[in-house]
């Protein structure tokens, strides 16, 4: 069971972060293991379970990050994420990238949570402005009630010329290349309480009819 991060787990991500070098994490794998991937693993299995027995329909695996960074995609950067992050996604032949996602992720700095896209495929997005403009009743629902809340904000680059105005309450989310919802916040007292896991389950259960209706766009048809 969770029990929450600890300084610890902070002081060898900052750590990371310096010395990102094969010896010096060789000689803190012990404490990347204890402080950091094991607690992780406990938060991603522990909102994990709660969340998926809640929502079953969406058929999501859990997935925790490996701290080893690809070799291809380094650019000099180091071996090794100076960050650990977990989500929960449906299997696909999809890359990871482009997959609707749950997330969790914390550095030294900071922690964050949400639901959206690294980076969603052009066609996807065709796809929300068209139904936008055909049916733009669900979103609309859906993007006041976003507004009358505090803990997730509307996050991702939008295009230089814009595609259309469809009003003020969806501009913005018509003129995304990318979004999603997210939540961000210093690493402080909350990660350390074993109450974070709680704090996740609520926020991905109001992040669920985002990705009903998205999951739902994703399968209709050009």
């Amino acid at each position: 069971m969770f029990q929450g991060f600890t300084p610890q787990t902070l002081a060898f991500l900052k750590g990371i972060g310096i010395y990102n070098e094969k010896s010096w994490f060789e000689e803190h794998k012990q404490q990347y293991r204890q402080y950091l991937l094991t607690p992780m693993r406990q938060l991603a299995a522990e909102t994990y379970e709660t969340f998926q027995n809640h929502y079953p329909q969406f058929d999501l695996e859990p997935k925790v990050c490996r701290i080893y960074r690809d070799t291809r995609r380094s650019r000099g950067r180091g071996p090794y994420k100076d960050r650990l992050w977990f989500t929960f996604s449906q299997k696909t032949e999809e890359d990871m990238s482009s997959r609707l996602t749950f997330w969790f992720e914390l550095t030294a700095a900071s922690w964050s949570y949400g639901l959206g896209y690294y980076q969603a495929k052009p066609a996807l997005m065709a796809k929300h402005r068209a139904k936008i403009d055909r049916q733009p009743q669900t979103l609309s629902k859906l993007a006041r009630l976003l507004q009358e809340q505090t803990e997730f904000t509307l996050e991702g680059p939008s295009y230089v010329r814009s595609k259309g105005d469809p009003g003020p309450l969806l501009r913005d989310w018509y003129n995304k290349k990318s979004l999603s919802l997210c939540h961000e916040e210093p690493a402080g007292r909350d990660i350390f309480s074993p109450d974070l896991a709680q704090r996740l389950i609520q926020g991905y259960s109001f992040l669920a009819p985002y990705y009903d209706y998205f999951s739902h766009l994703a399968q209709e048809q050009d």
